[in-house]
């Protein structure tokens, strides 16, 4: 199964000068929640804005870069090749979400209710291809300042 994880602000916000635009604590949690135990593909920007390999999950990062072999970390440099890898989830950026969105069964999106000045973009994607089938609404408190709803949606059969 090809899933996706994403978080992104209503005008599809989801990056800025290689960072989050905002401050979330509950929407990382449920990101560890989904993926932990998990292979992860992510671009290369986005592996270098972590910093890092994430914990106690694979790793894989998809990059056309020949000379990208940080440590820790799987490199592939196609779509196929992670394809290949059976179930995965995809973890960004926005090249990355685009190449994929054509392939993926499930999402997994956090829709933070802001409207923020970004540089980075999700992908539009086709709605009618999918069916909505969990909605949880995040909660407001003093270290979680936006409010956000966890969406999940699985490709419709045929």
């Amino acid at each position: 199964m090809i899933s996706l994880i994403v978080a992104y602000a209503k005008n599809q916000v989801i990056g800025k000068d290689g960072d989050m635009p905002w401050s979330l604590p509950a929407d990382l949690k449920n990101v560890k929640e989904i993926t932990t135990g998990n292979t992860i593909v992510m671009g290369r920007k986005t592996f270098e804005s972590i910093g890092r390999p994430l914990p106690n999950r694979r790793n894989v990062v998809l990059t056309r870069s020949r000379d990208f072999h940080p440590e820790g970390v799987d490199v592939v440099h196609t779509k196929e090749e992670v394809l290949a890898l059976g179930d995965v989830i995809i973890f960004g950026g926005a090249n990355i979400y685009g190449q994929f969105l054509d392939v993926v069964d499930r999402m997994y999106i956090t829709e933070i209710e802001l409207e923020t000045e970004g540089d980075t973009f999700f992908p539009a994607w086709d709605k009618d291809a999918f069916v909505l089938v969990d909605k949880r609404e995040g909660v407001v408190d003093e270290k979680n300042a936006y409010p956000h709803t966890f969406y999940v949606y699985e490709r419709k059969n045929g």
